[in-house]
């Protein structure tokens, strides 16, 4: 081991990171209060100890609050950590530690696990400097309004890591793009991967964690993307790995969204390891109390991010900015983000910078902002997040759903609600429709067959006697626990897959399905399988084939919403035709055929779509939507409103059908009896379209 001095030759303070330059590399890093700093430099991933030491000169390499360094010779592939000497009193909230090796905050790749630790001294996964030249073969971001959008939520190791998957790359980015083809057959426009930001694949001792991380939600540096994903070996190939995935998930005309997590880190709370925010900065990157010795915990992984801090704001910021540019992804899911509403201090606050800054930054303007407005400390903001540049995930519309068609009374009010965009929780603020992301389930809970097969949740697996995971899920296993052969309880399974499946589909708002809902994947009762790397979360491709009706189904449909504007209007509906000689954007009927009694316990309703005034005054008409809608456990008859009975109506889809009149591709199904009689099974649902006809003006 060898100590280098610096040289001069750059003095760039800025942008943090390894910023590679002719003839070197120059090591950018934050830290107030740090005594001394270091650059660690390695010659290979398993190497326990540096092979030399760069260190900063405090009265050269010093900046303000950032140390900056120019090492010569230095290329891409280089491994590297940061240590930093500084005050060690944690009453205070100053954590530093000279030996700990530090993962750069702004580090673009990791390499290697968690080596053994010796004498206290956590050895974490070396950074790697990365050049970010590639190809990109002309590609820009799609750019494809939320109103246009099916999203397909899904983990890139779980897509194709079973066997049955059949790839080459099994639970890599190159196995997703084998997959593409599938995603096309489906109809998706984006998808939705899980985190992808570094985490942890070993504990802090080297050893496999235990629960093991599978979803992860731990991250470890912002910058770079998950290692374990890579199918090549040497250092940084993720990188390059990721930037092919996305390029063709883009020639497929697929979208990319980042679930991204803000609020905490792997660091845990003060009884957890120093990897690389406690080391440089504790009292700036963390939401501390009880004088700085403690850790506020409102993501219930240990600590949180202080993501109001003006420099943990800035690398949020530039963050965003990197994968935006460098690996061109076209929007972001943030995970708990109302504690980015959260001051210094945990309160929240009425208008918080970071999430204006991220709905006004220029860089961003073309991407998808997605926030999950709740967070782990009781903090709930659907309706109310942000500006009008966020997006939501409407928890309300996921639970309103499951229980209108689970059957609880009272609930025809609030479909229709759900059904026509969530006017309540949006028009208000000025937002539209497309700032509600629909969905009926995620990745966190159940899987939409499990909503249907069990009562009760089945966590055992985790190790935690079935005390962790949602107890209350508005679910119902229709007359036995889990798998049956019972061919009537498996009929009415099915049929609650499809009656929420094209609820779903066909409510005004954004929809997003996790991946296996459309060939009925199960995670066996588990509704929290974050830590179940196996087949309790992979993807079973014999699923597809076993229940290729249900897949077609879901297919035809997500094709009809596509082409359809009546479906996803940009605007609220209001109850008035969007022509004068035209039927109303939206009108409600009782079963009867009359108005509805909306106080009654009725669990049947009639919805009317007017036709949307296609957008070319070329383009065909587009067309009228009638949906008959029971949840009762019992048949009844519907009676067509009298207003719509002398229109062209044929069937699109009836949720109580066999398989394939279950739903009609060309919209060429039967016409309603002549008797104006539908026949509605029990839990069911039947939509009859019909072009708008009227004459063009």
């Amino acid at each position: 081991m060898s100590d280098r001095p610096s040289v001069l030759r750059f003095a760039h303070p800025l942008p943090y990171g390894a910023i590679i330059h002719d003839g070197g590399v120059q090591f950018v890093v934050f830290s107030r209060r740090a005594t001394a700093m270091r650059v660690l430099l390695y010659d290979g991933v398993a190497d326990a100890e540096p092979a030399e030491i760069v260190r900063f000169d405090p009265e050269l390499n010093r900046w303000g609050d950032i140390w900056s360094v120019f090492v010569s010779g230095a290329e891409p592939g280089q491994l590297y950590h940061f240590q930093a000497d500084g005050p060690f009193e944690p009453d205070k909230g100053l954590r530093f530690d000279g030996r700990a090796r530090l993962i750069d905050p702004y580090a673009k790749a990791l390499t290697g696990d968690f080596l053994p630790a010796e004498d206290d001294i956590v050895r974490p996964p070396k950074c790697v400097v990365v050049s970010d030249e590639f190809d990109w073969q002309g590609d820009r971001h799609i750019r494809r309004g939320l109103d246009e959008t099916v999203i397909y939520e899904m983990h890139v190791r779980g897509f194709t890591r079973d066997e049955s998957s059949g790839v080459k790359h099994p639970g890599a980015y190159r196995g997703l793009i084998e997959k593409i083809p599938y995603l096309e057959s489906l109809g998706v426009t984006a998808v939705e991967l899980m985190p992808v930001f570094e985490f942890p694949i070993n504990d802090c001792t080297g050893q496999p964690s235990r629960p093991v991380n599978y979803w992860g939600y731990d991250p470890l540096a912002f910058f770079a993307p998950h290692r374990g994903y890579a199918q090549g070996t040497e250092p940084g190939c993720q990188v390059r790995e990721f930037k092919e995935m996305v390029l063709a998930l883009h020639q497929a005309g697929i979208e990319v969204i980042l679930d991204v997590v803000f609020n905490h880190t792997a660091e845990g709370n003060q009884d957890g390891p120093t990897l690389n925010f406690k080391g440089l900065e504790n009292r700036v990157y963390y939401m501390l109390e009880n004088g700085g010795r403690d850790y506020r915990n409102y993501s219930g992984c240990g600590n949180t991010l202080n993501g109001n801090h003006p420099i943990v704001r800035e690398m949020i910021f530039h963050c965003l900015r990197y994968w935006v540019h460098n690996y061109h992804v076209d929007g972001f899911r943030f995970d708990l983000a109302s504690i980015l509403s959260r001051g210094r201090n945990g309160e929240l606050l009425p208008n918080p910078p970071v999430i204006e800054a991220i709905a006004e930054d220029p860089l961003l303007a073309d991407t998808k902002i997605i926030a999950e407005a709740w967070d782990a400390a009781g903090a709930y903001q659907v309706g109310t997040f942000g500006n009008l540049r966020w997006a939501e995930w409407n928890g309300r519309y996921r639970d309103d759903v499951r229980r209108f068609w689970r059957g609880d009374p009272n609930m025809i009010g609030s479909l229709a609600t759900r059904l026509a965009g969530s006017s309540d929780l949006y028009q208000a603020g000025g937002r539209r429709p497309c700032n509600s992301i629909n969905f009926i389930t995620s990745h966190d809970g159940f899987t939409l067959n499990d909503l249907v097969s069990y009562s009760e949740k089945h966590n055992e697996d985790n190790g935690e006697d079935n005390r962790d995971g949602e107890t209350e899920n508005y679910c119902y296993n229709y007359g036995a626990e889990g798998p049956t052969k019972n061919p009537a309880i498996e009929s009415v399974r099915l049929r609650q897959i499809k009656n929420m499946t094209a609820s779903l589909l066909l409510s005004q708002g954004v929809p997003m399905l996790p991946a296996g809902n459309e060939c009925r994947r199960t995670q066996r009762g588990n509704n929290n399988a974050y830590c179940q790397d196996n087949q309790i979360s992979w993807f079973d491709w014999r699923l597809v084939q076993e229940h290729e009706d249900l897949r077609r189904f879901c297919s035809v449909l997500i094709g009809f919403r596509k082409s359809e504007p009546t479906v996803r209007r940009t605007d609220f509906l209001r109850g008035r035709p969007a022509r004068l000689d035209g039927l109303p954007d939206v009108s409600w009927f009782g079963p009867s055929g009359g108005e509805v009694e909306w106080s009654a316990d009725s669990r049947s309703l009639i919805c009317l779509l007017g036709a949307a005034p296609p957008d070319d005054p070329r383009s065909p008409p587009n067309h009228h939507l009638l949906m008959l809608i029971h949840a009762g456990s019992d048949s009844r008859h519907f009676i067509l409103p009298q207003s719509v009975r002398n229109i062209g109506w044929r069937l699109l889809l009836n949720t109580a059908a066999e398989s394939p009149d279950d739903i009609h591709p060309a919209l060429d199904g039967p016409p309603p009896p002549q008797n104006n009689v539908v026949t509605m099974e029990p839990r069911s649902l039947v939509v009859y379209v019909a072009r708008n006809a009227l004459p063009r003006r």
